[in-house]
């Protein structure tokens, strides 16, 4: 068997469920060694969380982003494409009647912006290239979409 890569989070919370489901603090933190500093999270604000904080849903929907530009980001420089600038406006939906209750669909919407002459065909075929390397995304049972505008930086 090859090499396994291993990541590791760690997760703290305090306070008190006593008084039920609407009153208790949902405000946690996720530290991932050896990355500092921590991140303080919270539920989604429909689930009595803190709208000030970043969310698990959210987090997913970063991850999934992320890994895309990555992976697209090493495809591309491989192929000597010169990419300079990349941003990606990404959305998650979990409906309420998905039983379980789940994210179940994904949507990027990188927008590239390339040197000048370079063909947008290639870029959209390494696009597609980096979607299947990524990790996150080949991790997911959720539907991820990629609708990507490649522009011209000349």
């Amino acid at each position: 068997m090859g090499h396994v890569h291993r990541y590791a989070s760690r997760l703290a919370w305090e306070g008190s469920t006593g008084e039920g489901y609407d009153a208790y603090d949902r405000t946690h933190r996720v530290t991932t060694p050896p990355a500092t500093p921590g991140l303080k999270l919270s539920s989604d604000p429909a689930f009595r969380g803190d709208d000030a904080l970043a969310n698990p849903e959210q987090l997913l929907l970063a991850a999934a982003s992320s890994c895309q530009l990555l992976s697209f980001l090493a495809c591309a420089a491989r192929s000597r494409i010169d990419v300079l600038a990349y941003e990606d406006d990404a959305e998650a939906f979990m409906p309420e009647e998905a039983k379980p209750m789940r994210i179940t669909r994904i949507v990027l919407r990188p927008r590239i912006t390339v040197a000048e002459g370079t063909s947008v065909e290639r870029v959209m075929r390494l696009v597609e290239h980096g979607h299947e390397a990524c990790f996150v995304a080949n991790t997911l049972n959720a539907e991820l979409a990629i609708e990507a505008e490649v522009h011209h930086r000349g």
